[in-house]
């Protein structure tokens, strides 16, 4: 059977790239226009893995989708980096001074704020996905539009890329990852990374106790995101990514955090992602 996977966005958007480098053989794509969406995909079994963002290396955490794992009870299987090309793109025969408007996913045009400073005839419109107004152009032949997004939706939907690399900050990497509702996918040697949630009070010292084990046993700790517990003011739960070199140092040391802290999760334990 054919694997089917949730993305957010459709053919052509950096989730649809992700995918595709990230899964070797043929699979078949739910496109979901929202990141609830896609996590009511994979617990309705219309897909059997899902890729979604997690953090890039300029805006940061997307904080909505560690709860939408967590609520869900998602596990995390696999990482994926992703290099962000960001190009305006149109249909064919158009010079800059054509294009009167540009649209995009919020977060595309922000990274190429600069870029467009040098442009002040053209109006940036926010929209839900750097793909879905690509393929509206080239559906609907729309002249004077333009797209910020990836290579990858150019050549899909036949459009012509006026710039490319207009992004700010040249190294631009998103943090993709892969999740299914069930956590049985790798043996424990090939295991070099997880990532686990936890609650602490506001207890002194009780975070610095924490990473003190996670340092005294051999993990290297890559990421940690805090996030207020809504109903109970003052407290935080706290998402936190480590890398290891043994699975039995890791081990012992989620036997002795289990310990130390209150509803403790893991959300994933799987092989580090390439950078």
């Amino acid at each position: 059977m054919e694997t089917k996977i949730a993305i957010q966005g459709i053919k052509g958007s950096f989730h649809h790239q992700v995918a595709q480098e990230y899964f070797a053989s043929d699979f078949d794509l739910d496109e979901c226009m929202s990141f609830p969406d896609l996590v009511k995909s994979l617990l309705e079994n219309k897909t059997q893995k899902g890729v979604m963002a997690l953090e890039n290396s300029i805006a940061g955490s997307i904080i909505p989708n560690y709860a939408l794992i967590d609520r869900n009870n998602l596990h995390i299987i696999g990482e994926h980096y992703l290099d962000i090309h960001l190009n305006l793109m149109a249909l064919k025969g158009q010079q800059m001074e054509d294009i009167k408007e540009v649209h995009s996913h919020p977060m595309a045009l922000l990274q190429c704020a600069p870029f467009f400073s040098q442009y002040p005839h053209i109006k940036l419109v926010e929209s839900g996905d750097t793909a879905e107004t690509a393929s509206r152009i080239q559906e609907q032949k729309l002249m004077g539009i333009g797209a910020v997004a990836a290579p990858i939706a150019a050549k899909l939907y036949d459009l012509e890329i006026l710039s490319a690399g207009i992004h700010t900050i040249q190294s631009n990497k998103t943090r993709f990852v892969i999740v299914k509702t069930e956590n049985k996918e790798l043996p424990k040697e090939e295991i070099n990374k997880a990532s686990i949630k936890f609650e602490l009070d506001d207890t002194p010292g009780s975070l610095a106790t924490v990473l003190n084990v996670m340092n005294n046993s051999k993990l290297n700790l890559t990421k940690i995101q805090s996030m207020p517990i809504i109903e109970t003011p003052f407290q935080y739960s706290f998402f936190v990514d480590v890398v290891f070199e043994k699975y039995k140092h890791y081990e012992k040391a989620k036997k002795i955090l289990e310990l130390m802290t209150t509803h403790f999760k893991v959300l994933g334990e799987y092989k580090k992602g390439e950078q």
